[in-house]
């Protein structure tokens, strides 16, 4: 409960202007700072480069005559995980695999137009929002906070940038995924106690998100925890040669996890998949503890919704919370000729 009202406070504080708590709760302690500087060393001591170019038009029959729809517009904004920074192929980006994948659901092909900046802070969401508009998005994802964590930037402050460019979004008639901060107490080179601050700044962060895009229309996915656990158990193959960005492998479960989502959104599955599952811990609750709960859990979504024809409730905005990825569950590969991607833009 204690970690709810903490996610609302902040989401109230971007609302209403405030600063909001700091990300790591103004602790500045010797220890935490040298254990900062050695961390950041040691992942600046491997660099990845710069991350391939993907966009340009993916899935079945696209680049022939076959395909007779136009394709969906599709873009990707945020850090340096939304441009795949990690990776060498472009196929391996998260923007390309989750491109390649929504093409096979939607039977058409996908354009995708990626706009993320490695080292994008919140703050950046403005100028990447103007770039994606002029593509006439029929669906967004964003992947922030990260940056903002480590940058020590006020929670509320991050919140605030990001649910404007949501709200923008949705307001060009553009549907509006966002994968939550993830989990930085999963970095390798950070020990402790800076690994608990992290973790504790990326969660506090990732619930306030989910309140802030839940309540201007838009749905989220933690990625977090689901990448954490699994980041934990296998770093060697989950993590970069940076030791901080994510590998192929690592990139496709976080496309696994948001893929369920943007097909939602799209209205590309049944509705009767919508309705939650108790016996998965799923259910529909106040926006503010769906929020906590997800940043808790791995690959939960968290989208708003309606009771007795009401969106909201005594305690606020009602929220689904579904569980649309196990931990544990591998993501497939655009490996194959029909989700191929042809020409670049």
């Amino acid at each position: 409960m204690l970690r709810a009202l903490t996610a609302r406070r902040i989401a109230t504080a971007a609302a209403y202007g405030g600063g909001g708590l700091t990300a790591l709760g103004g602790l500045t302690f010797g220890l935490i700072v040298i254990e900062a500087k050695l961390a950041r060393r040691i992942i600046q001591a491997r660099p990845n480069g710069d991350p391939p170019v993907a966009d340009g038009v993916y899935g079945i029959g696209a680049g022939d005559g076959e395909a007779s729809a136009a394709p969906l517009s599709f873009v990707m904004l945020g850090d340096s995980t939304a441009a795949g920074l990690g990776v060498h192929e472009p196929d391996e980006t998260p923007g390309a695999l989750l491109a390649a994948g929504l093409s096979a659901i939607a039977g058409r092909p996908v354009r995708l137009t990626n706009v993320a900046l490695s080292g994008a802070r919140s703050e950046a969401l403005p100028g990447q929002v103007d770039k994606a508009l002029a593509a006439g998005p029929d669906i967004a994802v964003i992947m922030i906070g990260a940056n903002d964590v480590t940058a020590r930037v006020p929670a509320a402050e991050s919140v605030r940038h990001l649910a404007a460019a949501v709200e923008r979004l949705h307001g060009a008639g553009c549907r509006v995924v966002v994968g939550t901060c993830p989990d930085l107490g999963t970095v390798q080179p950070v020990m402790q106690p800076l690994r608990w601050i992290a973790r504790r700044a990326s969660r506090q962060l990732a619930a306030a998100q989910t309140i802030a895009v839940v309540e201007r229309g838009g749905r989220t996915v933690s990625l977090g925890d689901l990448l954490g656990r699994e980041f934990e158990a296998d770093p060697r193959e989950m993590f970069s040669a940076d030791r901080y960005h994510p590998s192929a492998r690592g990139y496709a479960a976080a496309a696994a996890a948001v893929l369920p989502s943007m097909a939602a959104a799209l209205g590309l599955e049944p509705e009767v998949e919508e309705q939650p599952d108790v016996r998965r811990g799923e259910g529909i609750l106040p926006v503010y503890l769906a929020a906590a709960e997800a940043a808790e859990e791995p690959g939960t979504e968290v989208a708003g919704t309606r009771v007795a024809g009401r969106e909201r409730g005594p305690r606020g905005r009602w929220a689904t919370l579904l569980r649309r990825r196990e931990v544990g569950e591998t993501a497939g590969e655009p490996d194959d000729p029909e989700t191929v991607r042809h020409g670049a833009t």
